[in-house]
């Protein structure tokens, strides 16, 4: 990595309030990057059960995008990240290079469309505007979503990476906005309808009960902790790993997202 790129992607760390730097694994402690909110309460049980079982210290670093955590993982500023899910991943990865690995499985997060001015999704009236997330996968996984449905039609209903330009038929007449997932209970007054990630809803006040349309637990959108390939069988990643994945984990999330967590490892 060249000196001007390491400089350049510290300085977006930094921009986040972390500390530019390499993160070093010592048997004893680990740097975890996540999403602030819900799922970094979460991962503060996690780290209660490492300390108490293994004696690993956690260090939790809180993100607000999407972009930066893993931009953080592959310049060492952090050892794992735990926040995506595989087709997501697959996508920075092959967009971005990132020399990537999965340690361990975390929870399900159905996304869910949601709206403050309808009740079922009959009511939505042609011509709507409907706000998808606008990175990668995510918009896809709305739009095969509507697909499903039968309220559009894509070109390809498995295209994970799919985009309003891949919609062939849209009877409705629905009008489309690209926006980052984390503005999306921000802005849902502003239009019909919303495709919002669990991680986001709960904060905003809404539940997986409030969808108009939804996932179902089947869903293979599950997340996922991140490292960089080689260190996945590390020790402190591994017991990082089954802190998460314990009974106490499972019981906050079901405490703090009312069903909109299903544990992927089970």
């Amino acid at each position: 990595m060249s000196i001007s790129l390491t400089r350049a992607l510290g300085a977006a760390v930094l921009g986040l309030g972390l500390t530019a730097g390499i993160a070093h694994a010592a048997e004893d402690s680990i740097k975890v990057g996540t999403m602030a909110g819900p799922e970094s309460d979460v991962m503060k049980v996690a780290k209660q059960v490492a300390q108490e079982k293994y004696g690993l210290d956690v260090e939790i670093v809180e993100f607000t995008d999407y972009v930066t955590p893993n931009a953080a993982l592959a310049d060492g500023s952090l050892d794992a990240n735990a926040y995506q899910h595989e087709p997501y991943l697959r996508a920075m990865m092959k967009d971005r290079g990132y020399d990537f690995a999965i340690a361990g499985k975390t929870f399900v997060y159905p996304i869910g469309a949601y709206s403050s001015k309808y009740d079922s999704i009959d009511e939505l009236p042609d011509g709507a505007t409907i706000a998808v997330p606008n990175d990668p996968t995510n918009e896809g996984r709305a739009l095969i979503l509507l697909d499903k449905q039968g309220l559009i039609k894509l070109d390809d209903a498995d295209n994970l990476e799919a985009t309003p330009i891949d919609i062939v038929d849209n009877p409705h007449d629905f009008s489309f906005k690209e926006i980052e997932a984390a503005q999306m209970p921000r802005i849902l007054p502003d239009v019909d309808m919303a495709f919002i990630n669990s991680t986001f809803t709960q904060p905003a006040g809404l539940t997986l009960d409030d969808a108009l349309i939804k996932e179902g637990p089947d869903s293979p959108y599950v997340n996922l902790i991140v490292v960089r390939d080689g260190e996945q069988e590390s020790q402190p990643i591994q017991e990082l790993v089954k802190a998460y994945q314990s009974d106490a984990v499972a019981e906050k999330a079901q405490e703090l997202f009312k069903g909109g967590a299903v544990p992927g490892w089970e």
